[in-house]
């Protein structure tokens, strides 16, 4: 009567067994099949018309044809035909069509390290820090940086309804100095604070106007009149004192 190893059942070579050669080439074929495990996918239920010598697949529950009743074994071809191979916990296997390393717990294959898969729908990304249920990336570093792929690129914070806030919070000691965004409204707006306290809005972008509202003062260094002015432009005159606006022909002053 033949016995099998333990781990992974190879048959052992009795003592005056007659034909050795033939349960020595059987515990090769095993091992050749299950060391350094590739299968071709996982979870199949259908056997392939064409195999190839020594392709494995790790099958899934209730297969058909040649694999019918091996549900959750691996299929071997080899010799012409079927090997099946019952996987024991902790066994691991790579899936070439999901490019994905698994390990056998339990009677399932579950995914180690990570696949592509794996990198979606994280509940939160640290980058040299930790995030948390508020902050879900983190990054603490001297710089971020965020580039093209040929073309254009775009930051893009959305919120849910007109009444939310989509802005840029500038911060000290993570207490808030300046905010830049849709605050409350569709407007786009730029407020400051100097101690953490009440925040003063500096300007207003209506989006339903476009106009601009400058909520406290603005003010203009002194200098010349630029060499190319568009109809509209503005600048202090060093020399006159003057506030002048360029009408297209001409400079005139203000006041």
């Amino acid at each position: 009567m033949t016995t099998f190893s333990p781990r992974l059942d190879l048959p052992f070579i009795e003592a005056a067994q007659a034909q050795k050669h033939v349960t020595h080439n059987a515990a090769l074929e095993r091992l050749d099949a299950i060391v350094q495990l590739c299968v071709q996918r996982f979870g199949a239920v259908t056997p392939p018309a064409s195999p190839l010598k020594g392709q494995c697949w790790a099958l899934g529950t209730a297969p058909t044809g040649a694999w019918a009743g091996q549900d959750d074994r691996i299929a071997v071809f080899a010799g012409g035909g079927w090997l099946f191979v019952v996987p024991g916990t902790g066994w691991r296997a790579w899936g070439l069509a999901e490019g994905a390393l698994r390990v056998r717990v339990g009677t399932g294959w579950t995914g180690v390290g990570l696949a592509p898969a794996d990198l979606q729908n994280l509940p939160g990304v640290g980058v040299n820090a930790s995030s948390d249920a508020t902050n879900r990336l983190t990054v603490a570093a001297e710089a971020t940086l965020f580039t093209h792929e040929g073309t254009d690129h775009r930051i893009k914070v959305n919120k849910a309804t007109a009444t939310d806030t989509a802005s840029l919070l500038y911060q000290t000691g993570y207490g808030g100095r300046a905010e830049m965004g849709l605050a409350g409204s569709d407007d786009f707006s730029l407020k400051v604070r100097a101690d953490g306290g009440t925040w003063t809005a500096a300007l207003t972008a209506e989006a339903a106007t476009g106009g601009v509202t400058l909520h406290r003062f603005a003010t203009l260094a002194p200098g010349s009149a630029p060499a190319a002015p568009a109809r509209g432009t503005i600048y202090y005159d060093d020399a006159g004192d003057v506030l002048r606006c360029w009408d297209g022909t001409g400079w005139r002053d203000l006041f």
